[in-house]
């Protein structure tokens, strides 16, 4: 297991969309856990993302007022426990705040987002008949992750390793971020889209986007400024 823990990448602008994610996916994490279990699971059923729901346009609990059209969004912003959150929170904010200096606020934002529905979309077509809710940012935060691996191939990454012993680390991004994905790919396509209560297809499809659309952006715009031609920022050598 590997867990990252910084990296060596500094920032120009202030990550403030990052932050305003992990304090929103916080609080309302917090706002779940405080209705107690049973509303707990009220909320994950009424605003989690269900497949079934929305291919075959049926609602599946329809005493919960929610449309099963905006759960796409809304389950990229709930979770199902503390490790869940704490987890892709750190992940977001470490990966996050780099890609925000690139994009800007908004860009970063709408990018955040439409990575997130990428990777529902891909979990859709590998598991359209699921009822089990779908809750989780980590599909966001994979594009988020796929886009830091094209600009910052070679930013050093330092990251707590969990094997058979435990150590800190420090490896180059595309290391830590290629054991990542093959990771989440395998488990894919062994234990199924959403296997073990993981949704690892929607992982896929989120860092695919992400690294697919930086390329692209990339190539277009270049790394050392925006899309807008704004301010430069630090960027790391070309491969």
């Amino acid at each position: 297991m590997f867990i990252p823990i910084k990296d060596n990448v500094p920032t120009i602008r202030k990550p403030y969309f990052t932050i305003g994610l992990i304090v929103a996916n916080a609080l309302i994490f917090l706002l779940s856990v405080m209705q107690g279990a049973r509303g707990f699971q009220m909320i994950t059923v009424q605003y989690g993302y269900i497949p079934y729901e929305l291919i075959s346009s049926v609602e599946l609990t329809p005493q919960l007022p929610a449309s099963a059209w905006l759960t796409p969004f809304t389950s990229m912003f709930m979770h199902g426990g503390w490790m869940h959150l704490i987890g892709n929170m750190l992940f977001l904010w470490i990966y996050g705040n780099n890609v925000e200096d690139y994009f800007g606020r908004i860009r970063f934002l709408l990018f955040y987002l439409l990575s997130g529905l990428a990777a529902i979309t891909l979990y859709t077509l590998f598991s359209p008949s699921s009822n089990v809710p779908l809750v989780g940012a980590s599909g966001a935060i994979a594009g988020v992750m796929g886009a830091y691996m094209v600009l910052y191939p070679r930013a050093k990454v330092t990251v707590l390793v969990i094997l058979f012993f435990i150590q800190f680390i420090t490896l180059p991004a595309k290391v830590v971020l290629g054991v990542w994905f093959a990771y989440q790919l395998l488990m894919s396509l062994v234990g199924g889209g959403g296997g073990g209560g993981v949704a690892w297809m929607a992982h896929v499809g989120g860092f695919v986007f992400g690294y697919v659309i930086m390329k692209l952006i990339v190539k277009i715009f270049g790394r050392g400024s925006t899309p807008s031609g704004g301010q430069r920022i630090y960027r790391m050598n070309r491969n």
